[in-house]
């Protein structure tokens, strides 16, 4: 059993959540006698009142039964067999991004079949997923639309599979989790990226530079595109000019990255970013190092964000249907729920270019090129 002491999550919840994995794996099974608080304080090295409030919690929730000078034993969890008429949603940030509009999608789908919403805000850590997962699960909701965190594929699976153990239906939006068998709606994030990387090439810029997390299927996605653009075009793949990372987006740290690829702009006259939030941080660092785009350096996003009208970046970008996400989302876990259907089905959205004011043709460009 491992504690983590500086988790956001409260130990109590992240004992109470160890202790209902092994009742539903079956180490634990209905009837069973668990230990008693003195053991599972050496099992684990938390305090009695820690152990005593998660035992208390589940005694409230029906895993759990006390039995006067007996013991604490197994039950069968009375609040699970029911179903509300709620849809629990785990999205990577409410505040900012494309959730709004995303959101918005869902919900009006979810109006019209009398539906209502649990919306839980991951800041794209597991840590937060698995938190609130607990909670949906013990609010007894009907299904579950998932945005995958930045966490491994294997801990996004565990995930998955708490819901499926309790027979919730789930749809996985935005990132997909390789190998596994279940509903999904995504955008042709590979084709986005390519048709940007095209563009800049057929703008005549040949030494194109990209920045986006590894950590993402569909920052994986573009990069794949953005290297097959160049290929096709009858161009050198540069790893130098492949600035990666293995992080969530974090703004702070973005900023350092951006300093980063700046410091070396006479390698490139132009910047596919990962996402619109990571051209953003770098259109500002830029005007901190007095560089001027796209006069100087050419930049295209991905997501064309609701925000950037009250932003002075006029951003080349690639928009996704995130509002008809939403409600294609909504519509699968329907049918999930109804019974409808039995083998997993994988949606594809397709996105479209909007080209704006932060690219220019290579030739108007004033950036200088060493090789």
């Amino acid at each position: 059993m491992l504690i983590d002491k500086n988790s956001p999550v409260p130990q109590y919840f992240q004992f109470q959540t160890w202790l209902v994995d092994q009742i539903e794996q079956g180490i634990y099974k209905p009837k069973d006698k668990i230990p008693t608080e003195e053991k599972f304080m050496q099992m684990s090295g938390l305090a009695r009142s820690t152990i005593r409030q998660a035992i208390q919690n589940l005694v409230i929730q029906g895993y759990l039964s006390r039995k006067r000078r007996l013991g604490t034993f197994v039950t069968v969890p009375s609040n699970i067999s029911g179903r509300s008429n709620i849809i629990g949603i785990l999205v990577h940030d409410i505040r900012s991004g494309y959730a709004p509009e995303f959101l918005r999608g869902a919900g009006d789908e979810a109006c019209k079949n009398n539906l209502s919403i649990i919306l839980c805000c991951t800041d794209d850590l597991y840590s937060r997923a698995e938190f609130h997962a607990k909670r949906l699960i013990d609010q007894g909701v009907k299904g579950i639309i998932f945005m995958p965190t930045a966490a491994s594929d294997e801990k996004n699976t565990q995930l998955l599979a708490r819901f499926t153990r309790q027979g919730i239906p789930v749809v996985t939006v935005d990132r997909k989790i390789p190998n596994v068998e279940i509903d999904s709606v995504t955008t042709d994030n590979f084709h986005g990226a390519y048709e940007l990387t095209k563009l800049l090439i057929q703008l005549g810029h040949v030494r194109i530079a990209v920045t986006l997390s590894t950590s993402i299927s569909s920052e994986m996605q573009r990069l794949e595109g953005y290297k097959q653009a160049l290929l096709d075009h009858g161009m050198a793949i540069d790893p130098t000019l492949i600035i990666t990372n293995k992080e969530r987006f974090i703004e702070s740290h973005y900023l350092q990255y951006a300093k980063f690829i700046l410091s070396q702009r006479d390698k490139f006259t132009a910047i596919v970013a990962g996402s619109d939030r990571i051209a953003y941080v770098i259109y500002k660092v830029a005007c901190e190092m007095h560089i001027k785009i796209p006069e100087e350096l050419s930049i295209v996003g991905y997501d064309d964000l609701t925000f950037r009208d009250s932003h002075p970046l006029d951003l080349t970008t690639v928009h996704q249907p995130i509002y008809e996400m939403g409600q294609v989302a909504m519509r699968l876990l329907l049918e999930r729920i109804e019974g409808k259907v039995h083998e997993s089905r994988s949606v594809v959205l397709q996105s479209k270019i909007v080209q704006r004011h932060s690219v220019l043709p290579r030739n108007r460009t004033s950036g200088t090129i060493f090789t």
